[in-house]
């Protein structure tokens, strides 16, 4: 058995010498079945540098994590490299970032051996061996970085202490061992020093396109940045295409990030500014900043969006998204968010988007249609609610008005809401029957947003529907939250990226006003004239009257599940196409499609009953 090479903790429990006996030959004998484990399994490492994806898992930089997706398996492999190794390691997942009720593999010691575990955390942040070992370890490895450990767990298990890893935001959590345990349940979550990542695990598995003999590439990066030393800091810079700069089409662009600032840079986004205004002021400073031009907030035409852990966007071989020439501004506006929960000073960083386009134009521009709700007050969400959903429209009048004969092609989507945003889902239905998922993320979270290939292109013809889902959590929240641009407001999108480029660059809803109305009437004669419907008030100070019982809570989700729409069927000049949008009936959906079910792992060897001891001190495990 290898030794770890630290001694027992002065204060740990040691055990009998008959029960230290036992634990020897029942450790020895998993060290054998260890190493036949890992004999058997060499051959299982994916192929090639088998790694696509990387990131770093706390602000230090200690911790590093690579993974491969195979969709055949139904696997994923993970490399976890922890450069700075102490007492031990914990590594997992769970719904929402928190560390009570996760999904763990633990690399622990006892003073003597190490092990690595299959856990789970309960509601209490103790720590408890799976009965069900589901993580597999492949390898473990000294390496001149430190640590690396090989492991695989499948997507689902079945097992009701794992997590499902599904497509989405995964939040993963870490914890670092500082000193040894005498064993896996003396160890509290709440004693470690512990974090959490963001990041989309399950990456479509597309084909890189052909790229043309012309592409050129250009960068958009701040020069030379401070970065506060404040946990978040959203930094704008304003740059400009050169004069005279035709028409091009990006066919693909990808992150530029300082080295050394992995884990620092938690998105970018470029935008295309207005094209009403000939000019935009010079401006390179925080977001918020009070010397922020206001003509800034013009700049909101996405041109291009990358989070932590993403790779480079490829745009379909027959389409492009064009930029330059007439009719479009020369100006750009760049957003960095930094994330620096350690407040570090001092640190300069010149990241950016590096955007690769060509002259020789392909057969379609690519659009981008905003699809959800429309920023208005009149949808809102009650206080203290912990899964309250609003729903958005793009009906069937308006896509067979709008679109051509042919239909369009959604390949991307990047999902938008504000601070209280948990869920996100749109589909497509046709025929009063949902057909497909166009994007879903059940553990959405507004502080990790990217826009994100999807798997399966999309199809919308004239006369589909398609339905924009947000669940929200206001648990924390004593006022009524509101539709709006604020940040402490609402918002439910969905920016679909496709093609042919249509007129249609907007398609949403929102429930009529007056029916609206109507309800603040008639909640107020169940509450003895509490709630203002005076003509001068405006809805958020009509939402802040209403005493949120569970009547009028319900009452109100009623409302938007029944009441006419009105509708937004925009142009990219923000005019209406022509007809009837207010007063319009829902949508009716005669059939909805099925949850999706876990799907449970083909019957495998049978998974260790204990934890795997592991040899960490040279070479290969």
């Amino acid at each position: 058995m290898a030794r770890w090479g630290g001694q027992a903790h002065p204060a740990m429990k040691v055990p009998s010498p008959s029960v230290r006996e036992a634990a020897s030959m029942y450790g020895t004998a998993v060290a054998i079945f260890l190493v036949i484990l890992v004999a058997a399994l060499q051959g299982s490492e994916p192929p090639e540098s088998p790694f696509p994806y990387r990131i770093p898992l706390d602000p230090e930089g200690t911790l590093e994590l690579s993974w491969n997706v195979s969709y055949v398996q139904e696997t994923i492999h993970f490399q976890l490299l922890v450069r700075e190794l102490k007492a031990g390691v914990l590594f997992g997942m769970s719904d929402r970032g928190e560390l009570e009720n996760a999904d763990l593999v633990v690399l622990w010691t006892d003073g003597d051996s190490a092990y690595f575990g299959d856990a789970w955390s309960d509601q209490k942040g103790w720590i408890h061996l799976d009965a069900q070992q589901d993580y597999q370890l492949l390898r473990a490895q000294r390496t001149p970085e430190g640590l690396s450990l090989l492991f695989k767990r499948p997507f689902g298990t079945c097992d009701p202490k794992d997590y499902l890893i599904e497509d989405g935001t995964v939040h993963l959590v870490y914890g670092i061992l500082e000193e040894p345990f005498w064993s896996l349940e003396a160890i509290n979550t709440s004693a470690l020093h512990t974090g959490l990542q963001r990041v989309q695990l399950l990456k479509p598995n597309v084909s890189v396109p052909a790229l043309p003999a012309d592409m050129r590439t250009m960068e958009v990066r701040a020069p030379d940045v401070l970065v506060p030393g404040q946990e978040t800091t959203y930094w704008c810079y304003i740059t400009e295409l050169p004069d005279g700069f035709p028409r091009h089409h990006i066919v693909m662009y990808e992150p530029i990030v300082t080295e050394g600032n992995e884990a620092l840079v938690h998105h970018m986004e470029v935008f295309q500014c207005a094209t009403e205004f000939e000019s935009f002021p010079q401006f390179n400073g925080p977001c918020d900043s009070k010397m922020k031009p206001s003509r800034l907030n013009y700049c909101r035409h996405v041109l291009a969006a990358w989070a932590l852990g993403a790779k480079a966007f490829y745009y379909p071989e027959e389409a492009g998204l064009a930029f330059g020439g007439a009719g479009s501004s020369r100006f750009l506006r760049l957003e960095v968010h930094y994330h620096n929960p350690l407040k570090i000073e001092g640190r300069r960083d010149s990241s950016g988007i590096r955007l690769y386009y060509t002259a020789t134009l392909r057969r379609f521009d690519a659009g981008i249609m905003e699809l959800g709700l429309v920023y208005t007050p009149v949808m809102a969400i009650p206080p203290q609610e912990t899964a309250f959903v609003l729903t958005g429209y793009c009906t069937d009048k308006c896509t067979q008005l709008a679109l051509p004969p042919s239909g369009i092609h959604i390949f991307a989507s990047q999902l938008h809401t504000h601070l209280t945003g948990r869920k996100v889902v749109t589909v497509l239905a046709r025929d009063g029957r949902e057909r497909e998922v166009v994007n879903r993320d059940d553990h959405y979270s507004p502080h990790f947003q990217e826009i994100r290939m999807l798997k399966k292109v999309v199809s919308v013809h004239p006369g589909d529907v398609l339905i924009t889902s947000c669940t929200y959590n206001t648990e924390d929240r004593k006022l009524a939250t509101v539709g709006g641009f604020g940040i402490l407001e609402e918002m439910c999108v969905n920016y679909v990226h496709y093609y042919p480029q249509t007129q249609l660059e907007l398609c949403k809803s929102a429930v009529d006003p007056g029916f609206l109305q109507k309800y603040f009437h008639f909640v107020n004669r169940f509450n003895g004239e509490e709630v203002c419907t005076c003509p001068q008030a405006s809805v958020p100070e009509q939402f802040a009257t209403v005493p949120w019982n569970s009547f009028n809570r319900q009452v109100l989700s009623a409302l938007y599940g029944f009441a006419p729409i009105s509708m937004h069927c925009n142009k990219s000049s923000a005019v209406r196409f022509q007809g009837e949008w207010n007063l319009q009936p829902l949508p009716e959906i005669i059939s909805k499609l099925e949850e999706p079910t876990p799907q449970c792992p083909a019957s495998r060897g049978r998974s260790p009953a204990g934890p795997t001891v592991v040899d960490i001190g040279g070479g290969k495990g």
